[in-house]
């Protein structure tokens, strides 16, 4: 049985009616307080399956979105059998991403192009006890070279191509998770093998857009 805060049962049982398997996945999101990455004024709506805004023009991802995301990054490294993967997330955000992947991976970096959001984040990763993440302000288009090459890197925001940075700083048998697209997105899954570089389209998607450059 996955043990979850009791105000994110109902949460996590629509998770599992939505094709999420994968208990660690699931236990995790039901034990992370969703509120405390939203504005107080929104915090009653923090267990809806819905995107939320969080300020800045960003949005908290609909946890369905995250879930989905993240089992089959694991999926990833399962199948390829790769152990303590490095991971990167392009985009903190509120950071209820980056708290999901700290929970399930040794490590996690992440880059956010907007100083206020990513100050906000690192506060609340200090308040859950969440010691495995190392935050950059940068330009999300350009990745975190310096830290690379990564097993695994999620995109949470969508770009109209695919950026060739990220992809060079994939390992071999590496993924990379994107939104892709313009006015009409697709979810793409990026695997590396080699000097072979797939990309799968795998659902319609609804991001931000990716934008280049940084806001202090």
């Amino acid at each position: 049985m996955i043990k979850t805060l009791p105000r994110a049962k109902s949460l996590i049982e629509l998770l599992i009616q939505h094709g999420i398997a994968d208990n660690s996945v699931l236990e995790v999101m039901g034990n992370i307080p969703r509120e405390l990455f939203l504005p107080p004024s929104l915090s009653h709506q923090a267990y809806n399956n819905d995107a939320l805004p969080i300020g800045q023009g960003q949005t908290l991802s609909q946890p369905s979105t995250v879930a989905f995301m993240t089992q089959m990054l694991r999926a990833h490294m399962a199948e390829f059998s790769i152990e303590s993967p490095k991971i990167l997330e392009i985009g903190t955000g509120s950071g209820y991403q980056t708290t999901v992947l700290a929970k399930l991976f040794t490590h996690v970096y992440t880059v956010e192009r907007i100083k206020a959001l990513q100050f906000q984040a690192q506060r609340r990763f200090g308040q859950l006890d969440c010691y495995n993440i190392s935050c950059k302000h940068g330009d999300g288009w350009e990745g975190w070279q310096a830290k690379g090459p990564y097993d695994g890197i999620i995109v949470t925001a969508a770009a109209v191509t695919l950026p060739e940075a990220l992809v060079a700083q994939l390992n071999d048998n590496g993924c990379l998770l994107i939104p892709l697209g313009d006015t009409k997105q697709t979810l793409t899954y990026v695997r590396k093998v080699g000097q072979n570089v797939q990309q799968i389209p795998i659902d319609d998607a609804r991001f931000v857009p990716l934008i280049q450059g940084t806001i202090i």
